[in-house]
């Protein structure tokens, strides 16, 4: 069983915009061992992908072969944050054959071992690093990137590990290999990525393509599926490409044509949606003003006579 869990963390880093910026730790623990299976260290709000990202590197083999840690899980023990109560992870979780559960609300059992993890953390790790943000103190002037950050959490990582657990009387990575028996792994990191770091959406296929978010994707292997129903999988990180599968059956790979030559996130793509709204809102609200504000009714200082207002001829008896 792991367990999953995000804190913020108490340091500083410097953004991708230059400005400071206090980052988020997503951690995958083995809930018998103790020991760090995977993390993730990123900026913005837990989200689903950030989740899925730990899970990876936690489920396949790590380069650094003193991080033993690797496999699927049987159970994957989370809160209720909305990330863990997404369709994604939901979905996720189903196809690698996980079984989620969520602690019960407000008796959350078993949630310290990974909330003293996060203890360990910010107190001797971060403690020593530039950027340390200290209670009752001034917040610091940020100097490490967070990809600084992320090479200090592996080493540390690394050392938590492999150092003896008070509770255990050994260290997690003793723990984890005493009885040498064998973590069940997907067959390749292409099927893993397959499955975590993509969303499965239903979608049917038109006679210009596939429709999905808003952008058309092509493939001449599209033409046999024409009115048909068929789930695609895409990468939220990078949606210019998506797969598409009919019955569990891969059938190709579709590219939206306009994008084909970048690389654009859903975020990017629902940012760029949300600004058009906004701009054709205000532009049908300037109308709507335009056309409520009250005009101005010309004076008439005179009444004209019937035969002023008209410009056929009539009859004397007319006028009477």
């Amino acid at each position: 069983m792991w367990q999953s869990d995000h804190t913020m963390l108490d340091i500083l880093v410097v953004g991708t915009d230059g400005k400071p910026a206090r980052p988020w730790l997503t951690t995958i623990l083995d809930d018998c061992s103790r020991a760090v299976c995977g993390y993730t260290v990123f900026l913005g709000a837990p989200s689903a992908m950030n989740t899925t990202l730990a899970l990876r590197q936690a489920i396949w083999h790590k380069t650094d072969p003193t991080w033993p840690t690797c496999g699927l899980p049987d159970v994957l023990y989370v809160d209720h944050g909305s990330d863990f109560t997404s369709d994604q992870l939901a979905h996720t979780t189903v196809d690698l054959h996980i079984r989620l559960i969520h602690s019960t609300v407000a008796r959350p059992q078993g949630r310290g071992k990974i909330e003293r993890s996060f203890g360990t953390i910010n107190t001797e790790l971060l403690a020593t690093l530039p950027g340390h943000i200290t209670e009752g103190q001034p917040w610091p002037t940020p100097k490490l990137s967070l990809a600084d950050l992320d090479s200090a959490l592996e080493a540390f990582v690394a050392t938590y590990n492999d150092r003896t657990h008070s509770e255990l009387g050994t260290s997690p990575r003793s723990a984890w290999i005493a009885i040498g028996w064998l973590p069940r792994m997907p067959e390749s990191l292409e099927d893993l990525d397959g499955l975590l770091l993509t969303v499965a959406k239903t979608r049917v296929v038109r006679r210009d393509g596939i429709r999905f978010p808003g952008l058309r994707y092509v493939s001449p292997t599209l033409a046999g599926y024409v009115g048909g129903s068929v789930v695609i999988r895409y990468d939220p990180r990078d949606i210019t490409e998506i797969r598409v599968f009919d019955h569990d059956e891969f059938v190709c790979k579709a590219v939206n044509q306009e994008h084909h030559d970048q690389k654009v996130s859903l975020k990017e793509i629902q940012a760029a949606r949300n600004v058009r709204r906004r701009a054709l809102r205000a532009g049908i609200n300037e109308r709507i003003a335009l056309v409520a504000a009250p005009t101005e009714t010309p004076r008439i200082t005179e009444v004209p006579t019937l035969a002023q207002r008209s410009a056929l001829k009539i009859y004397k008896e007319d006028l009477r």
